[in-house]
């Protein structure tokens, strides 16, 4: 019988116009990982960045080894859904971790998830703001309301299982997330949801950590108008086709 992989963790990270966050959440990364003893390695995949987040990304290369950092760029901004497949072609590790790089989630949950899957041997394991002692920190009412409203609708419509649907800070096996991808068909913030749905309708388990959610520093939130009709619009073909 072959001994078991190594464990290793590969965190897929896309960016667009984030050259002020990168720095910080790389680091962040690197000291997390580090600390807690893990092999690593982080995929940036930027779509074409016009404020020099590739640059910074090169540097960030250098900086750390390409053993580390693997700055796999795309010439423009082609959709969060994609950005993971395209990223994933390159990922070696046997666990992929999604997160946003607005540092808007913390690293430091990255080893509660390890534990957590381990403790429950679970395909997935998701970072609630809606459990335990997860919150979101630095959002005006309005932001709060329509995230939680979003949250509620999709739990009436879809019982998907999980109590954060529209987070995007979680850890797959690599195996159960490229299964999952060639299922999903949705783009931007809906993708995130579609993930958790298919997944209960595939049969995967999910485990859930509690996380705090904090509002980006730098830079521009890049959820408008647009993407809330687009959430809506998700929402309601998920419910007739799941």
């Amino acid at each position: 019988m072959a001994a078991p992989r190594p464990e290793r963790v590969s965190v897929l990270l896309p960016t667009y116009n984030e050259r002020d966050n990168l720095p910080l959440v790389v680091w962040l990364l690197e000291r997390t990982f580090s600390d807690s003893g893990i092999d690593f390695e982080i995929i940036i995949i930027d779509d074409g960045s016009p404020d020099g987040t590739q640059e910074v990304a090169q540097q960030l290369e250098k900086i750390y080894g390409s053993d580390k950092i693997l700055l796999r760029p795309r010439a423009k901004k082609l959709g969060l859904g994609t950005a993971y497949i395209h990223g994933m072609k390159f990922a070696t590790g046997n666990f992929i971790v999604i997160m946003d790089a607005d540092l808007s989630h913390h690293p430091k949950f990255i080893p509660e998830f390890i534990r957590k899957q381990k403790e429950g041997n679970f395909d997935i394991v998701s970072g609630t703001r809606y459990k335990g002692n997860g919150g979101v920190y630095g959002w005006d009412l309005k932001r709060k309301l329509i995230s939680r409203g979003a949250n509620f609708l999709t739990q009436v419509l879809l019982r998907p299982g999980a109590s954060d649907l529209t987070g995007s800070f979680r850890l797959y096996r690599k195996e159960v997330l490229q299964k999952l991808m060639e299922k999903c068909v949705s783009k931007g913030y809906v993708f995130q949801m579609e993930m958790i749905v298919r997944a209960r309708q595939m049969g995967f388990t999910i485990g859930e950590v509690p996380i705090s959610f904090v509002d980006r520093v730098y830079g521009e939130s890049k959820l408008g108008g647009n993407e809330i009709v687009s959430f809506l619009k998700g929402l309601l073909t998920l419910f007739a086709t799941t």
